[in-house]
Protein backbone atom coordinates (compact mmCIF):
# COMPACT_ATOMS: atom_id res chain seq x y z
CA UNK A 1 0.00 0.00 0.00
CA UNK A 2 1.26 3.32 -1.00
CA UNK A 3 2.34 5.75 2.00
CA UNK A 4 0.25 9.26 1.92
CA UNK A 5 3.08 11.72 1.67
CA UNK A 6 3.65 13.48 4.35
CA UNK A 7 6.61 15.78 4.13
CA UNK A 8 6.40 19.39 4.57
CA UNK A 9 8.75 22.85 4.29
CA UNK A 10 7.79 25.46 6.66
CA UNK A 11 9.02 29.13 7.28
CA UNK A 12 9.88 30.68 10.79
CA UNK A 13 9.59 34.10 11.19
CA UNK A 14 12.73 34.85 13.26
CA UNK A 15 13.14 37.96 15.30
CA UNK A 16 15.21 40.76 13.64
CA UNK A 17 18.03 40.44 16.72
CA UNK A 18 18.73 37.69 14.49
CA UNK A 19 20.59 40.36 12.40
CA UNK A 20 23.18 40.82 15.60
CA UNK A 21 24.93 37.31 14.54
CA UNK A 22 27.60 37.53 12.20
CA UNK A 23 26.99 34.45 10.19
CA UNK A 24 23.49 35.57 9.77
CA UNK A 25 24.40 38.41 8.35
CA UNK A 26 27.22 36.99 5.88
CA UNK A 27 24.61 34.94 4.16
CA UNK A 28 22.55 37.25 3.42
CA UNK A 29 24.54 40.41 2.08
CA UNK A 30 21.48 41.51 -0.14
CA UNK A 31 19.24 41.74 2.79
CA UNK A 32 16.40 44.20 2.29
CA UNK A 33 15.22 45.89 5.58
CA UNK A 34 12.11 45.90 4.97
CA UNK A 35 11.63 42.63 4.68
CA UNK A 36 11.44 40.01 7.38
CA UNK A 37 13.93 36.92 8.63
CA UNK A 38 13.19 33.94 8.09
CA UNK A 39 14.05 30.17 8.83
CA UNK A 40 13.39 27.86 6.20
CA UNK A 41 12.78 24.17 6.69
CA UNK A 42 11.92 20.67 5.50
CA UNK A 43 9.96 18.65 7.54
CA UNK A 44 8.16 14.66 8.13
CA UNK A 45 6.30 16.14 11.04
CA UNK A 46 3.24 18.73 10.92
CA UNK A 47 5.03 22.36 10.58
CA UNK A 48 3.27 23.15 13.93
CA UNK A 49 4.98 20.50 15.75
CA UNK A 50 8.33 21.14 14.23
CA UNK A 51 8.56 24.37 15.20
CA UNK A 52 7.66 23.71 19.09
CA UNK A 53 10.55 20.83 18.52
CA UNK A 54 12.71 23.97 17.52
CA UNK A 55 11.77 26.13 20.59
CA UNK A 56 11.69 23.29 23.32
CA UNK A 57 15.25 22.06 22.27
CA UNK A 58 14.75 19.29 20.39
CA UNK A 59 16.41 18.78 17.22
CA UNK A 60 16.73 22.82 17.12
CA UNK A 61 18.23 24.97 14.62
CA UNK A 62 20.08 27.58 16.91
CA UNK A 63 18.47 30.29 15.01
CA UNK A 64 14.97 28.93 15.25
CA UNK A 65 15.38 28.23 18.84
CA UNK A 66 16.84 31.63 20.04
CA UNK A 67 14.66 33.83 17.29
CA UNK A 68 11.97 31.87 16.16
CA UNK A 69 8.78 33.78 16.58
CA UNK A 70 5.95 32.00 14.76
CA UNK A 71 5.39 30.39 11.25
CA UNK A 72 4.38 31.73 8.35
CA UNK A 73 2.00 29.53 6.35
CA UNK A 74 1.12 31.70 4.08
CA UNK A 75 4.48 31.31 2.24
CA UNK A 76 4.39 27.70 2.63
CA UNK A 77 1.34 25.53 3.51
CA UNK A 78 0.49 25.87 -0.51
CA UNK A 79 3.04 23.29 -1.22
CA UNK A 80 2.32 20.80 1.47
CA UNK A 81 2.18 17.62 1.94
CA UNK A 82 4.65 16.68 -0.34
CA UNK A 83 6.93 13.48 -1.04
CA UNK A 84 10.28 13.48 0.56
CA UNK A 85 12.46 14.03 -2.20
CA UNK A 86 9.99 17.00 -3.46
CA UNK A 87 10.20 18.63 0.47
CA UNK A 88 14.21 18.40 0.28
CA UNK A 89 14.19 20.44 -3.15
CA UNK A 90 11.22 22.59 -2.37
CA UNK A 91 13.28 23.59 1.39
CA UNK A 92 15.99 24.86 -1.02
CA UNK A 93 14.49 26.49 -3.75
CA UNK A 94 11.86 28.59 -1.67
CA UNK A 95 14.54 29.69 0.58
CA UNK A 96 16.71 30.78 -2.64
CA UNK A 97 12.95 32.35 -3.95
CA UNK A 98 12.94 34.45 -0.64
CA UNK A 99 16.49 35.69 -0.38
CA UNK A 100 16.28 37.25 -4.15
CA UNK A 101 13.10 38.84 -2.66
CA UNK A 102 15.38 40.28 0.12
CA UNK A 103 14.26 37.93 3.05
CA UNK A 104 16.80 37.29 5.43
CA UNK A 105 16.67 33.69 4.95
CA UNK A 106 18.62 30.46 7.56
CA UNK A 107 18.49 27.37 5.85
CA UNK A 108 20.45 24.27 7.33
Amino acid sequence: MARKHHHNVYVVLLSPAVLQEPKFRKCNPDYDATRPCVYVGMTGLDPDDRFDKHKAGIRAAKFVERYGERLLPELYAVYNPMPYDAARNMEVELAIALREKGYGVWQA
